[in-house]
């Protein structure tokens, strides 16, 4: 076979670090990509954010004053340092369809980028005077408890065992632990009989919250149907046998078996049940709450004379730019190579930060754009789609759809929602139509919802309406999207 030389012309897809760069910012989360941002600035001299997170922040002084220097000014002095910053070059990244669309050329003023036309939110006259609250500590079940017993307790060895016993609590109030375990981990030398560990139990169990030191929830929940006031004798007793002895008939709303147990009617079950829903079957979880985590919107959607409107949350968005001190220095020593490339990574991350933001709002416009009759009519009204018809629309791929709508989230007048809950499978109608998963598990709730909780709506009973809508969907689907709304089955739902 004879060798030869052959040219070609061909295409490929070259994952430029720009490229890189800019694909993985657009999968973060607006926490992942402040966190993200943190450390670039860390590694990076050339790279100075404008705008201060902490702007809001209570601000202390040595002496534990609160400081009333506001941040506004030094913001401001900062930006005046902009004016001669070089123009960023836009470094050629190939065609590919996972990048956000952008343009191939920058602005001189490319380093100091920011939404200036998005209207900045104004406080109200009643926040201007506002004070800063300063959160409380939290008091844990364990203080709670002990508190309890240095007022209750004198004797020193009494103390020292209820201390053990709570010691031995979990999270929710519960004791874990046999006190036999618990006998059997003291020394010898201490000669602590069984007796009085239960003398112990009995004194921790008197304490707030009520149920606490129980060794199991039928205990727990016996606990305090005892100390709640103002109950019948009969239902009491009632209420006590039930959580003591039949406590899985009642979990599982098995009433009819119940009534021959008990030998009672109606209206006696009907008032025992409402005294044991009164208890709390985890007495020590108000003293662990953790705390709350907010969703931060990356868009938000509004009503405005011309229709919906998607603006950008602009207390997400950053304010980057090139240091004019090192850029100076930069014009003047073109040598180092170590600033150079620093230099371009400063602006590589500037330019792609500004196409991150620009792919989510062009994105949840074209969402909006399809789903208008969610943003008016509710979730009933959502229609079908797919995430290769808004990628079709905008001259994008679908893998860059798929990123931008993970884990980002639209503020609605019906609510937070992720970008993904827009997007859904469809289901065929008798009339040759289509109606989103989305819809249905709307309608599924609102039948649920207006049933007869004496006689519930069983999954084929819900699939039967369904399908007098037109919705042609089997029992096992509407078992499915049950599920997924986390609502328990027919049998858990019914009541006296």
């Amino acid at each position: 076979m004879k060798q030869s030389l052959q040219l070609r012309t061909s295409q490929h897809l070259a994952l430029t670090p720009q490229l890189q760069q800019s694909i993985r910012l657009l999968q973060l989360s607006t926490l992942e990509l402040h966190q993200e941002l943190e450390n670039l600035l860390t590694e990076n001299p050339l790279l100075e954010r404008v705008d201060d997170p902490l702007d809001n922040a209570v601000r202390l002084l040595a002496d534990g004053a609160i400081s009333a220097t506001a941040s506004a000014s030094d913001n401001e002095g900062g930006q005046a340092n902009t004016a001669n910053d070089e123009a960023a070059a836009a470094p050629d990244t190939g065609d590919s369809a996972d990048a956000p669309n952008a343009s191939d050329t920058t602005s001189a003023n490319e380093e100091d980028w920011s939404f200036d036309d998005i209207p900045q939110g104004s406080k109200g006259p009643e926040e201007d005077e506002g004070r800063p609250q300063l959160e409380c500590a939290q008091v844990s079940l364990r203080e709670h408890l002990l508190e309890q017993m240095r007022v209750t307790v004198k004797e020193v060895r009494d103390r020292a065992l209820i201390e053990l016993i709570i010691d031995a609590l979990d999270g929710n109030g519960y004791l874990t632990e046999s006190l036999e375990d618990i006998h059997g981990t003291l020394p010898l030398e201490l000669c602590v009989e069984p007796e009085e560990l239960s003398f112990a139990l009995n004194m921790l169990q008197s304490f707030e919250p009520a149920g606490v030191g129980a060794r199991n929830l039928s205990e727990c929940l016996a606990i305090q149907i005892k100390r709640l006031p103002k109950i019948a004798f009969v239902t009491r007793r009632l209420a006590l046998e039930i959580v003591e002895k039949h406590l899985l008939l009642f979990a599982q709303r098995d009433f009819n078996k119940l009534k021959k147990i008990l030998i009672c009617d109606d209206e006696d079950l009907r008032e025992a049940q409402v005294v044991i829903r009164q208890c709390k079957p985890h007495p020590g979880a108000e003293f662990t709450a953790d705390a709350s985590d907010y969703v931060v919107p990356d868009v938000i959607v509004r009503k405005s004379k011309n229709g919906w409107q998607v603006l950008l949350n602009q207390d997400v968005m950053p304010r980057l730019r090139v240091n004019s001190m090192y850029a100076n220095i930069m014009k003047q020593n073109r040598g180092d190579g170590t600033l150079s490339s620093q230099l371009q990574e400063a602006r590589w991350l500037i330019k792609n930060m500004r196409q991150r933001f620009d792919t989510i709002l062009r994105v949840a416009q074209a969402i909006v754009e399809r789903q208008r009759n969610f943003f008016t009519h509710g979730a009933v009204a959502m229609r079908p789609l797919v995430l290769r018809e808004i990628a079709d629309t905008l001259g994008l791929h679908e893998s860059t759809i798929s990123r931008v709508t993970t884990q980002k989230y639209m503020l609605t007048p019906h609510g937070m929602f992720e970008l993904k809950y827009f997007f859904g499978s469809h289901v065929a109608t008798e009339t040759g139509g289509e109606a989103s998963s989305t819809a249905i598990r709307a309608l599924i709730k609102q039948l649920i919802g207006a049933e007869d909780q004496k006689n519930p709506l069983s999954d084929s009973k819900i699939a039967d309406m369904l399908g007098e809508q037109g919705m042609v969907i089997a029992r096992r689907t509407v078992a499915k999207y049950r599920e997924a709304l986390k609502i328990p089955p027919v049998s858990l739902r019914k009541s006296l």
